[in-house]
């Protein structure tokens, strides 16, 4: 086995910028910071035309700066849908002069690495072009030296299943847990945030370091730093002993800042520091130290609205979310519970309980259930029937929140209520000749047709069809892997 990781090979560079004096910069000083080649091109139909040639020659360019707004028709949110399209490896940093936070999520949802505002600083290219230099040197590592993908234990319940959404997620994960970017993980409760946290650890060239968690919403205000940071002897009432803090605690290692939305203001701008630094001060003390130490972040709410709203800083959120994960929630991929069941009841049991130990009306129910608590909702569900069964647990041994409604009841009880398809709870299943349709199926046609519609332009489907541009292409790609093995 070899032990040495291989280093990366030089950059392949495409720039595209309107501006004579930003094109100047990119062909002295990229060739420079990328360690490699650089091709300047001035708009986008020129930007489109060189990711062609490329491709064509087989030496697709390993990354591209795009410009956002330029002449001649095709914009940087056009080249970017080119490139996902012709050149999906290829890793890009949106650099602009007209920057805002919606721009911002819209880079990320492309699939932009950075989103950098004019004039651009040339240590944040250069940290881009690092980042980028990391990730290709991953993908040379021998099979043998890569991250073995992580075998999860037995509180990594979320990641059972096998549905688009899960499998989609196993793979992100696989691609950037072995590098030290931050991680945003977004979801409702329930949906296994710190189980996320912990696969990403376990999947790093830190698993063998210290996982260190906190939930931000569950420390007092005033010791916040403190905890996070430590303190010195005698340096606040109370303090009677130096204490290491969380981020010290998490050397070597990763931190899994849970909550993130509830992280007071102050501490926001202490966070950010030590995410451009990587020195942390004691409470008490005016020497910093630097510590080495990854920070996984994870919440619940909406950090744009936020930050809109004066509560979160709009800077952060560009700093902890280098890659960003959407957990799905439980209801929307039923075709797991089955297993998750299983899983779930092994673990009440103590051995292994097979799929079977559910009745087929009870799961029935348990799939068509809302689950607006995720897992946890439906772990406590099976620990309540687990007790009451004799045997096979069945529909009466359910909590009444289950028996009494499902996912579709609700859809039909709501759209009678505003006087909209009058009775649809009852309506048959939609029908294509004599074979039903699933609800898979038809999500897949609304979104074919619509991007049908169209004329293939994918942003503006997403945006009629109200679903992140990343999103769609994930959807699309699942169809023709679909179609692809037959």
């Amino acid at each position: 086995m070899s032990n040495a990781t291989p280093g990366p090979a030089p950059l392949r560079v495409l720039c595209v910028d309107d501006e004579p004096g930003i094109r100047f910069v990119y062909e002295n000083e990229v060739p420079l910071i990328a360690e490699g080649s650089v091709t300047v091109v001035a708009d986008g139909v020129k930007a489109i035309a060189a990711l062609d040639a490329a491709v064509a020659e087989g030496k697709p360019y390993d990354a591209a700066l795009i410009d956002l707004r330029m002449p001649g028709g095709v914009d940087g949110w056009g080249v970017a849908d080119h490139l996902n399209n012709v050149s999906p490896n290829t890793k890009f940093v949106i650099c602009t002069g007209h920057g805002d936070l919606p721009e911002a999520k819209r880079a990320m949802e492309y699939g932009a690495l950075r989103f950098l505002e004019k004039p651009l600083q040339m240590p944040e290219l250069g940290e881009a072009f690092a980042h980028i230099r990391e990730l290709k040197a991953l993908e040379q590592w021998p099979e043998e030296d890569r991250p073995k993908p992580v075998k999860l234990k037995t509180d990594d319940r979320d990641f059972i299943g096998s549905t688009p959404a899960m499998l989609a997620l196993k793979k992100k994960i696989a691609k950037f847990a072995p590098t030290d970017a931050s991680v945003l993980i977004l979801g409702e409760t329930g949906t296994g945030k710190e189980v996320v946290a912990k696969a990403i650890h376990a999947s790093s060239k830190r698993a063998g370091g210290p996982f260190v968690a906190v939930n931000c919403g569950a420390l007092p205000e005033h010791l916040v730093e403190s905890e996070f940071f430590g303190h010195r002897k005698g340096a606040f009432t109370g303090a009677d002993q130096p204490r290491k803090g969380l981020f010290e605690a998490a050397d070597g290692g990763t931190l899994f800042l849970d909550e993130l939305g509830e992280l007071p203001k102050p501490m926001q701008v202490k966070l950010l520091r030590f995410l451009e630094s990587s020195e942390i001060r004691r409470v008490g003390e005016n020497e910093t130290f630097t510590v080495d130490v990854r920070i996984v972040c994870a919440t619940n709410k909406d950090l744009d609205e936020m930050a809109r709203d004066g509560e979160f800083r709009e800077d952060l959120i560009y700093r902890v979310n280098t890659f960003e994960l959407d957990l799905p929630p439980l209801r929307e991929r039923a075709e797991d519970i089955p297993a998750l069941c299983s899983f779930l009841l092994s673990r009440l049991a103590g051995k292994r309980v097979g799929e079977e130990a559910i009745s087929p009306r009870a799961m029935d129910l348990l799939q068509s259930h809302e689950w607006s608590g995720n897992v946890r909702e439906l772990a406590n569900a099976l620990e309540h029937a687990s007790i009451l069964a004799e045997g096979q647990i069945q529909p009466e041994d359910l909590p009444t929140p289950v028996t009494r409604r499902s996912v579709a009841g609700n859809v039909g009880l709501k759209l009678a209520n505003t006087g909209d398809f009058e009775g649809y709870a009852n309506a048959p299943a939609p029908t294509y000749g004599d074979v039903p349709k699933t609800l898979r199926e038809i999500e897949q046609e609304v979104i074919l047709h619509t991007l049908d519609r169209h004329d293939g332009d994918k942003p503006a489907t997403a945006k009629e069809l109200g679903i992140a541009l990343k999103t769609l292409y994930n959807k699309l790609n699942a169809y023709e892997a679909k179609r692809a093995a037959g």
